[in-house]
């Protein structure tokens, strides 16, 4: 018997309307364990090279991790990949919620999806059955009616991920929800999932995910439950949620303001954890899990009501349309964010492509009649919900913030790219890497464009006796690395963390749960995942399945012609930084370039940044070597 796995992954051809099951043996899930291993292994295998994204030969892979859906704490993720129409590279994309969960428990690790149906469509899942059914209905609307639409045919229970708006338009910056507040939220694979005409996929199981020892998962989850008031992190997440960031980084000097050009924002506490107090009502977590990080806000007031059935925003949202764009209205910026959640839009590029934009216009780059009469200025809160709008519907000037901020600059010319944030197309996201330099390589390497959750962040790594370098002792690293070095030490840092970080992904677990951002250390994770799989298994096998994923990730995107000239940082993060008590502080690109190619050195890159031949070999991917 299969343990932690169903053995079973779902094709489905909307061309065709057809499905078919693959059953995968002991030897795949133990190679690839799931999540974004499993995903990038169907892209290469079931994606031509050169394909457009949003044709119907590109595929949407939908892969859980080996822990999803288990009674372990804080393993409810699951894994979407596709040619991303944002980058160009492999997209992919982390989630949480219940969709994973329940996904895995109707019957299947993963959706392979491929084709374009010929009219909207979506797929309904229960205990194995499989309906392709009409989505008509609820084409065009937004995600909370859809939800409340496909629950009344589907039945209460059923666990809806679908686009709004803003992915049927195939916005480039749309991604993808689940229970309304669980997103998939880079590379724009909201836009892939509505160019197959797909508006959802609803599922519904009744069987639990097989355990070898069931017993285990469950005692692990009552002693994060227990202690978790006792671990400063894990606790900061569920008192504050993620927003306690926004004060802490205004303090520290490094919180993204007016499209990066100033690092400290006068309205910081206005838009901080603290105020968001005042119209939260309530903390929410995912599937099995104690630490209940999600804010769910609400407020009646007639001029600016915000549903509660959309959650509440996150640091990066509160910066990315709020700091940002020189806005410092709590109610506004979550008001933003249910929009955003209504349409199905990244807060994050969509937040970074205005303040783009904004900045264009005050420089002179950009003109009133550019913007159809709208005042493009920094602070100016009367627009916000419209630009939100207008892009989820491609309007007015919301058709060329739909390009993302990259494609944009490409239009206007005129040496506005000096203004971009971004890396592979994709805009960062609201940590400085001027003051956290380990961010620097993680923007600059991640496949998918540039990602804060590449590796594990500097600062849990600056403190001989901090619960970051507690965790990480058994994976060698023994100093602490100050948090402004960049140096060789710093690229094993980072090269470590983030095969630590595929490996959750490709486990299932969210690191808000695990070592080194939160409570569970990685002993304690490698006894779960013997206990769920039965498997003799070592953290030295796990990570290698984390390598794999992320080797596998950089092969998609060399075929694609992506090289070392791709990971590299925009010129604005060589700008000192011009403000506040990081006054002058920046990076040194020499620096920086060679602290990248002593990561490539380590990772078993060539100085292109493409895995070596004996790097293949080494993971048992030599079918990629062509």
């Amino acid at each position: 018997m299969s343990y932690g796995y169903t053995g079973k992954i779902l094709e489905i051809n909307l061309t065709t309307g057809t499905c078919n099951v693959l059953e995968m043996g002991e030897a795949f899930y133990r190679k690839y364990l799931g999540g974004p291993a499993i995903a990038t292994y169907f892209a290469l295998k079931e994606i031509a090279p050169r394909t457009e994204a949003l044709c119907p030969e590109n595929v949407l892979v939908f892969a859980t991790g080996i822990l999803t859906g288990t009674f372990g704490p804080a393993v409810p993720r699951y894994t979407v990949c596709a040619k991303s129409p944002l980058t160009d590279t492999i997209g992919k994309s982390e989630a949480g919620g219940f969709w994973g969960p329940e996904l895995k428990k109707a019957g299947f690790d993963a959706i392979v999806v491929k084709g374009k149906a010929k009219e909207p469509v979506y797929v309904n899942i229960v205990d194995g059955a499989v309906e392709i059914k009409s989505a008509a209905a609820v084409w065009g609307k937004d995600t909370l009616d859809t939800q409340e639409a496909l629950e009344q045919v589907e039945g209460k229970g059923s666990r809806v991920l679908q686009i709004g708006p803003g992915g049927e338009n195939q916005v480039l910056v749309a991604n993808i929800v689940n229970e309304l507040g669980h997103f998939n939220g880079r590379n724009g694979l909201g836009a892939v999932m509505g160019s197959k005409n797909l508006k959802a996929i609803v599922v519904k199981g009744s069987e639990n995910v097989p355990c070898h020892d069931k017993e285990f998962p469950k005692d692990l989850t009552r002693w994060v439950a227990k202690n978790l008031k006792d671990h400063a992190l894990a606790y900061g997440l569920y008192w504050n949620g993620t927003p306690g960031g926004v004060t802490t980084m205004n303090a520290n000097g490094s919180l993204p303001t007016k499209n990066w050009q100033e690092s400290v924002f006068d309205k910081a506490e206005d838009i901080g954890a603290q105020s968001l107090e005042k119209i939260l009502i309530k903390r929410k977590g995912c599937f099995s899990c104690p630490i209940r990080c999600k804010r769910v806000v609400e407020s009646k007031d007639a001029e600016m009501p915000i549903n509660p059935a959309l959650g509440g925003p996150e640091f990066e949202t509160l910066v990315c349309l709020g700091s940002n764009l020189g806005i410092g209205d709590i109610k506004l910026v979550s008001k933003a964010n249910e929009l955003c959640n209504r349409y199905t839009l990244d807060t994050m590029s969509l937040g970074m492509t205005i303040s783009f934009a904004m900045e264009c216009y005050e420089k002179g780059y950009l003109t009133k009649e550019d913007t159809g009469g709208m005042e493009l200025t920094f602070g100016n809160e009367e627009i916000l919900l419209e630009l939100i709008r207008m892009t989820a519907y491609k309007e007015g000037f919301g058709k060329d913030l739909a390009l993302g901020s990259y494609r944009l600059s490409q239009k206007l010319g005129k040496d506005t790219a000096k203004f971009l944030l971004q890396v592979k197309k994709q805009e960062f996201p609201a940590h400085d890497p001027r003051v956290k330099t380990g961010l620097a390589l993680q923007y600059a390497i991640s496949s998918h464009g540039a990602d804060h959750w590449v590796a594990q962040h500097d600062p849990f790594y600056a403190e001989k006796d901090s619960s970051g370098m507690q965790s990480v002792s058994q994976l060698g690293i023994a100093e602490p690395v100050p948090v402004a070095e960049l140096s060789a030490r710093k690229s094993r840092l980072v090269y470590y963390t983030h095969l630590m970080t595929m490996m959750y992904d490709c486990l299932g677990v969210c690191v808000f749960g695990y070592a080194s951002r939160s409570i569970v250390p990685l002993e304690k994770l490698a006894e779960l995942v013997e206990a769920v799989t039965g498997w003799n298994i070592s953290m030295w096998e796990m990570l290698k399945a984390g390598e794999r994923a992320s080797v596998m990730m950089r092969a998609f995107n060399g075929r694609e012609g992506f090289t070392s000239a791709e990971d590299v940082l925009p010129a604005r993060v060589y700008d000192g930084i011009s403000s506040g008590p990081r006054k002058g502080e920046k990076l040194d690109e020499a620096v920086f370039t060679q602290a990248r190619d002593a990561y490539y050195q380590m990772a078993g890159l060539n100085d292109q940044g493409l895995p070596l031949s004996a790097k293949l070999a080494e993971l048992e991917l030599d079918w990629l070597a062509e």
